[in-house]
């Protein structure tokens, strides 16, 4: 049994050494397999990052111009509005004006049939 256990254990050491063997560079001068994912991840979050700026001025920049839009149907809306009123109080003027025109022709009338004293 204990020849057993020391054959599974060097046998588990072979395995280990022989995974640690293929991590390592075998050249130096090309990139090992976790440095070659990680730059990939690195391209990865570079391009996702440039694509979430690129989405984010487009949406800042369609929110200015629906904010430009509105601002000036805002401001034609308003501008009719004071034309209308505008309108409007020339019309209460005019027939305030015509009130008062009839409330003093009809005390010249009073005043003309009253006989004098």
């Amino acid at each position: 049994m204990m020849a057993m256990t020391t054959v599974r254990g060097a046998a588990a050491a072979m395995v280990v050494l022989a995974l640690l063997g293929g991590c390592q560079k075998k050249d130096p001068a090309t990139p090992g397999p976790a440095e070659t994912a990680g730059r990939k991840l690195d391209q990865a979050t570079d391009k996702a990052g440039r694509q979430l700026t690129e989405a984010a001025q487009q949406a800042n920049q369609q929110i200015t111009d629906a904010a430009k839009e509105t601002s000036q149907q805002i401001d034609k809306a308003t501008e009719a509005a004071g034309e209308k009123l505008n309108q409007a109080t020339e019309q209460a003027g005019k027939k305030l004006e015509q009130a008062g025109e009839k409330m003093q022709e009809k005390a010249r009338e009073r005043e003309a049939s009253t006989p004098a004293k």
